[in-house]
């Protein structure tokens, strides 16, 4: 079976595994970043249509695309195809390294920045992006795509450099900080985040394409809001680098820069949601209906600490009635005292393998295909898993204990394994009892 799960036919050695992960692949097909656009957006007669909405291009002289995320450059390259020739160029920026998927003979330049923390390439990528908003005017339309990793990747810091910055966000991520907390530091670090790229683009016209992976689709802080308008304030900010005692764990005095504010900048952009988790759970809900199971979407606001969500997921799953799945999207926290490889998912199926049993399966992946930087995506358990650990002699919470779920789940066999999706809509896990 193909698919973006590499090792799918590994894995799927039971009914119950081959179900699960096709309900993922059912999910990440629908949240396909170039299919979505490719089967939602249209060019006609000068009249660009999202969903059916008609925005005229016929008083504009001039079209660009800046795409900054993890989505951007399969975004791009549908993008290109819809306008063709009506398209005069833009930037793309987004994570990794030139690829079989970098868009050929194209009037986009392609940027390739570093994630999850930034480097110069960033700040360079970024200036870029900057200078070409600068220059546009009334005349010009711009169309944005803006999606995760774009907080990392829009880096322009003041009164800071980038490794400075990114050695902040590494004691936030160590720390359990939320996204909220950490994206409302971002946005006042950067001086091309927090409603900052809206700002740099007027007087010209602007759509913003907006695939988020913060669960509750805040779009403020999805890529830290770069065409958004930003109602946190450097106050906040504050509070946030007191609350982690961050000047004295990074050495810095951080000062936090203030975002626009002027409503003028935001009356000639609109941002559309294009994509979200509940895109990719409600095609996962409808390929378990369609199996004949009962399926329901539990929350799309998941967080809390990883291993705990595991544990209490598992617990929920092994006391519904049989043919049964719970879907779950959002982000948990993990809260790092080891130096072991994993990532939210993997310790949020560790964490939940204790309380499988007979007939009961979790499953959870990051939609980018990435969970940190452990070189997979997710995993899986079941009474397969459970039993292969005791043979081993392996127990979870040694490996709970070593922040190293990736190894755990290496000896047994049950990573999953993704590598790039171009999708990008926080965590989805699937919890199903047979």
């Amino acid at each position: 079976m193909g698919g973006k799960i590499k090792n799918f036919e590994g894995l799927a050695t039971t009914p119950a595994r081959k179900f699960a992960l096709g309900i993922a692949e059912a999910g990440l097909r629908a949240i396909d970043t170039e299919q979505s656009i490719l089967s939602r957006l249209s060019l006609e007669n000068d009249v660009l249509k999202i969903d059916h909405r008609p925005f005229d291009l016929k008083d504009f002289e001039r079209v660009f695309i800046v795409g900054v995320g993890k989505c951007a450059l399969e975004a791009g390259r549908a993008l290109e195809k819809i306008f063709g020739e009506r398209l005069t160029g833009g930037v793309i920026l987004t994570v990794g390294a030139p690829s079989s998927f970098e868009i050929r003979n194209s009037k986009l330049e392609i940027r390739f920045g570093t994630h999850p923390f930034p480097t110069e390439a960033n700040v360079d990528a970024t200036s870029d992006i900057v200078r070409l908003l600068s220059s546009l005017t009334e005349k010009d339309f711009v169309m944005f795509v803006i999606s995760g990793g774009g907080s990392t990747l829009l880096c322009q810091p003041q009164n800071m450099v980038c490794t400075e910055e990114g050695n902040l966000l590494k004691i936030l991520f160590e720390k359990g900080a939320t996204i909220q907390e950490i994206n409302t530091i971002r946005k006042h670090l950067s001086l091309a985040r927090g409603g900052h790229l809206a700002a740099y683009a007027y007087p010209a016209t602007s759509v913003a394409l907006i695939f988020s992976d913060v669960p509750g689709d805040n779009l403020e802080f999805v890529a830290s809001g770069p065409t958004v308008k930003d109602v946190t304030t450097v106050d906040e900010a504050r509070v946030v680098i007191k609350k982690y005692d961050l000047e004295k764990s990074t050495g810095l005095k951080i000062e936090p820069l203030e975002t626009p504010k002027e409503d003028k900048y935001f009356e000639k952009i609109e941002n559309v949601l294009f994509v979200s988790n509940t895109t990719a759970l409600s095609a996962m809900k409808a390929r378990a209906e369609a199996a004949g199971f009962k399926a329901e979407i539990t929350t799309v606001t998941l967080k809390g600490e990883a291993r705990e969500v595991g544990e209490n997921i598992a617990g929920d799953v092994a006391e519904l009635p049989d043919k049964t799945v719970r879907l779950y999207g959002g982000e948990t926290t993990v809260t790092v005292e080891r130096s072991g490889r994993g990532g939210r998912n993997q310790e949020l199926v560790l964490g939940a393998l204790n309380g499988i049993t007979k007939g009961t399966l979790v499953l959870s992946f990051d939609s980018d295909g990435h969970d940190n930087q452990s070189g997979y995506a997710g995993a899986l358990c079941d009474i397969i898993t459970k039993e292969k650990a005791e043979k081993l002699n392996l127990r979870a919470e040694k490996f709970l204990k070593e922040n190293d779920s990736a190894g755990f789940f290496e000896k047994v066999g049950d990573c999953i394994e993704m590598g790039d999706t171009g999708s990008n809509v926080s965590d989805l896990i699937i919890a199903l009892k047979l």
